[in-house]
């Protein structure tokens, strides 16, 4: 697929992958817009970049999508790739009274229904395009998922699935559906978290690379290795992942 001279809406955009990513395809010489809940860090983020724009927008919010969808349509109706990238992760334990639904409840709303509903409320105007595409972040823990992050595993792993099932979906339509499987990422939500991480640029790098090449699964880092060894067997896959011996 091109990657230039295409109008991108990337929502969690504002800092970390989302950020990179505005960044690497702005450079590319497409039109960016990025959206995100704090407009000071909207505006911040886009200050220093060329040919990127923004939206406020709580992706959880009905109203609030539904008011950046008809922006999209008034100032942006040459949209064709919507990014999903927004996210939240609660580290926490099953075997503790850690308030377990409430968390879950907040993480399924953003990092599963709200892609679902905007991909949804978008596609009219991606399908109408001589080449489109859906790109949906998710993570390594959707292959494996991580003791540390219950729900944003099983957020992930039911973002995995509808995406697999959209492209299934879409194969003849013009758009195209990525997902994006990054191992832990070096952001503000895994700053506590004590093992290495990778740069958000590189997740962004290859974001960019898997889009030019149609790789419509970019397993980014590790994700690769373990995808690998899931395939092998999954219980060792798991006791990898979560140190289990």
């Amino acid at each position: 697929m091109k990657t230039q001279n295409n109008t991108i809406l990337i929502t969690g955009g504002g800092s970390g992958i989302g950020l990179e990513t505005a960044r690497k395809f702005a450079a590319l010489g497409n039109k960016v817009i990025i959206a995100g809940r704090n407009i000071q860090k909207l505006n911040a983020a886009a200050a220093g970049l060329d040919n990127v724009s923004v939206i406020q927008c709580d992706i959880t919010v009905e109203g609030d999508l539904n008011a950046l969808v008809q922006q999209v349509e008034t100032s942006y109706p040459e949209l064709n790739i919507l990014i999903n990238n927004s996210g939240s992760a609660h580290q926490y334990s099953l075997a503790e009274n850690s308030n377990a639904y409430d968390g879950a409840r907040k993480e399924i709303e953003i990092n599963y229904l709200a892609p679902v509903r905007l991909t949804e409320k978008l596609l009219p105007y991606l399908k109408n395009k001589a080449e489109s595409a859906v790109i949906n972040i998710t993570s390594v823990v959707a292959i494996v998922p991580w003791a540390v992050m219950p729900t944003y595993s099983a957020s992930k792993a039911a973002l995995q699935s509808y995406t697999r099932l959209l492209r299934l979906s879409l194969s003849k339509s013009p758009v195209k559906v990525f997902e994006v499987l990054p191992p832990l990422v070096d952001t503000e939500f895994s700053k506590n978290i004590p093992v290495e991480k990778l740069a958000p640029s590189a997740v962004a790098d290859a974001i960019v690379s898997g889009v030019t090449a149609d790789k419509f699964e970019i397993r980014i880092g590790f994700t690769d290795h373990f995808y690998n060894v899931n395939k092998e067997s999954p219980e060792k896959a798991f006791n990898a992942l979560n140190g289990v011996s």
